[in-house]
């Protein structure tokens, strides 16, 4: 058996410069199972990437491989384009019965192709059709993929630097982010300014900003940092993009599918969007993707979204039964414990250490921002992002068997998104790491040597 370090050269010699999570995390891996995986040299950790957070299940979940292990005997083809099956109808019925009822009983499924950012392109193309408009809304640290409208409208500026002929008409919106204000008031006040500034820039006729097709937000922010969007801001933005005529567009890629301890996080907010982007965690580790929509907003015509495959059989088998498993096994419900226990460990170790500027998220989508303590902090108490010190927290996590990504501005939030199966019990030991590893990663880095004693 080859070793890790084999492996890696072997990656870094043939494959693209893009590559990413290699460069952070460093590992060939060799067996997964739920919540772990090994690597070429032996050793074991704990997931709490899982996919990017599209491992709902964990790794190889036993009912999972069964619903394949059926598919591939069965003689049913395992790639239909867009033709229907008993498997996609399975499917659909599957994931319908987890939205809520007033908005299945008028919706529209679009499959699309592998990625969420597909169906990012294909949503943005349905709102256009229907209104006739042409422009785009989006949040600051919104992110919504690497295609090239779904870059268009993510907020990371990074990917765009060297990227010329983006989607053009996008107008970008301050999000509620509560260590960081984009108004520097913190708190309800700003997010009330944030939601006033939203709806005042739609109404004023000298705002140079025209209506747009449609608004796409997320009600956590990955990539961005693990924001979570305040409820009553929600809220005003529906009744906002409502009243205006604006579909209003959920990015539910990562946080669907019980990650943030609902099923769907816009229901945190008790609101209902009008189109809704999923991926990741409905196929049960395979691609899929889809858009479920309002039927009124069904007005493309034939072939306007098209994909070669979005008729992956496997990829709907899993799906039907990783979602069955986890309506079952009220798996949603659990997500929202066991992250509630892991956040009360987490600001247990905030309070010990001098760099956590804040731990924040819902269910299990949780983020704890570092920061530099000892710079000067701003008008609201928020110190700078301390995205050195995150990458060495990062790599201590490593070394003891915890695999983590870091998020948010300048890369200085680290993300817990592991698998909803997590344990009580396995969540202590990941606590137990992080805590270890911030720790042993502050004395490291020479500049806060001495802090702890």
């Amino acid at each position: 058996m080859k070793g890790n370090a084999i492996y890696l050269e072997s990656q870094q010699r043939r494959e693209s410069n893009a590559r990413t999570y290699p460069r952070k995390i460093p590992i060939a891996i060799t067996e997964a199972r739920g919540i772990q995986v090994k690597d070429a040299d032996g050793r074991t950790y704990f997931d709490c990437l899982a996919g990017a957070g599209t491992l709902a299940l964990g790794h190889n979940h036993p009912v999972v491989i069964e619903a394949m292990k059926d598919v591939l005997a069965s003689g049913l083809p395992l790639h239909t384009l867009d033709l229907t099956t008993p498997v996609k109808e399975q499917f659909v019925d599957e994931l319908f019965d987890l939205l809520p009822a007033d908005f299945a009983n008028n919706a529209k499924i679009q499959f699309c192709g592998p990625t969420g950012a597909d169906a990012v392109e294909a949503a943005v193309k349905l709102v256009k059709t229907a209104t006739g408009r042409s422009g785009m809304m989006s949040f600051q640290g919104g992110y919504h993929g690497m295609t090239s409208g779904a870059l268009s409208l993510t907020g990371n500026l990074g990917p765009k630097r060297h990227v010329g002929g983006l989607m053009p008409g996008t107008q970008f919106l301050p999000y509620p982010y509560e260590y960081r204000c984009p108004f520097g008031v913190g708190g309800e006040l700003g997010h009330q300014i944030g939601s006033q500034y939203i709806e005042r820039l739609l109404d004023d006729p000298e705002s140079g900003v025209l209506t747009p097709a449609g608004m796409i937000m997320e009600l956590v922010q990955g990539e961005g940092g693990v924001i979570p969007a305040p409820n009553a801001w929600a809220r005003e933005i529906r009744r906002i993009t409502k009243e205006r005529g604006i579909p209003l567009m959920i990015d539910e890629v990562q946080t669907g599918i019980g990650r943030t301890g609902r099923m769907f996080a816009f229901e945190h907010a008790d609101i209902s969007p009008d189109v809704i982007i999923i991926s990741k965690a409905i196929g049960g580790g395979l691609p899929l993707s889809v858009v479920v929509y309002r039927d009124e907003l069904d007005t493309w015509e034939p072939g306007a979204h098209a994909g070669t495959f979005r008729g992956n059989q496997l990829a709907m088998a899993a799906g039907a039964a990783s979602l069955r498993v986890i309506r079952e096994d009220r798996l949603v419900e659990h997500a929202a414990a066991v992250g509630d226990r892991l956040c009360k460990y987490l600001e247990q170790t905030r309070s010990a250490v001098t760099c956590i500027g804040q731990v924040r998220g819902r269910g299990l989508m949780i983020g704890v921002e570092i920061v530099d303590s000892e710079q000067n902090a701003d008008r609201l108490g928020s110190y700078p992002a301390y995205p050195e010190l995150a990458r060495e927290i990062q790599q201590q996590c490593l070394k003891r068997g915890l695999i983590l990504e870091l998020g948010g501005r300048h890369g200085s939030v680290v993300r817990f998104l592991p698998p909803l199966i997590v344990t009580e019990q396995q969540i202590d030991q990941i606590a137990e790491i992080f805590h270890e590893s911030v720790i042993a990663a502050e004395r490291h880095l020479p500049s806060l040597q001495g802090v702890l004693g």
